[in-house]
C-alpha cells in the first residue's frame, strides 16, 4: 500500500498554502495498493517534533477502501473526521512556534469499519483501530516556522 501527495515529495517541503497560518487547506493525496480484502481505510497526520510530544494535525476515518484519491481541501463525502490538537474536527495546517517539523500523513488499511463518532480524538481512533489494521503506508513532508515570516 501507499501513500503520497502531488503537492510535495516524500521528505521535501509541504508548500504554505497547506499551513494552519497560510490558508489551511488539506493537500491532495494518493492512494494505491489498498489489500482487495480491506472494510475502510483511516488516515492520520501527525508532527513527531511538536515540543509537547506528538501533534495529531488531522484524522479521518471510515474512508472507503475504494478511494484512490483525497482531493485538496476535500476529505471524501462518506468520511468521517476526527477532533485535532487545536481542538477542532477536521484537518489543522502545520504552524510549528520554531524550526523545521516533521509531517507524517500515516494510511491504515482496516478489517473493519469503526464505530466511533465524528470529532472522535486520536485516541479513541487508536483504540478502534486496535487489532483490525491488515496493512499501513506513510509519506512525510517538512514545514519551517521560517516559512510563515514570509507568508
Amino acid at each position: 500500500m501507499k501513500i503520497s501527495s502531488p503537492a510535495f515529495k516524500e521528505g521535501g517541503s509541504i508548500p504554505k498554502q497547506y499551513s494552519k497560518p497560510g490558508g489551511n487547506k488539506s493537500p491532495a493525496l494518493n492512494l494505491e495498493d489498498v489489500p482487495d480484502h480491506a472494510k475502510s481505510l483511516a488516515l492520520i497526520m501527525d508532527d513527531p517534533d511538536a515540543t509537547s510530544g506528538t501533534f495529531t494535525h488531522w484524522s479521518l476515518f471510515n474512508v472507503s477502501p475504494r478511494t484512490k484519491e483525497i482531493h485538496e481541501d476535500s476529505p471524501p463525502v462518506m468520511a468521517t473526521q476526527g477532533r485535532n490538537d487545536y481542538g477542532d474536527i477536521g484537518y489543522g495546517g502545520p504552524k510549528p512556534p520554531s524550526g523545521e517539523h516533521r509531517y507524517f500523513f500515516k494510511l491504515f488499511a482496516l478489517d473493519t469499519v469503526l464505530a466511533i463518532p465524528r470529532g472522535a480524538k486520536r485516541q479513541e481512533l487508536e483504540a478502534a483501530m486496535e487489532g483490525h489494521v491488515i496493512d499501513e503506508a506513510e509519506t512525510m513532508g517538512r514545514f519551517a516556522a521560517e516559512e510563515l515570516a514570509h507568508a
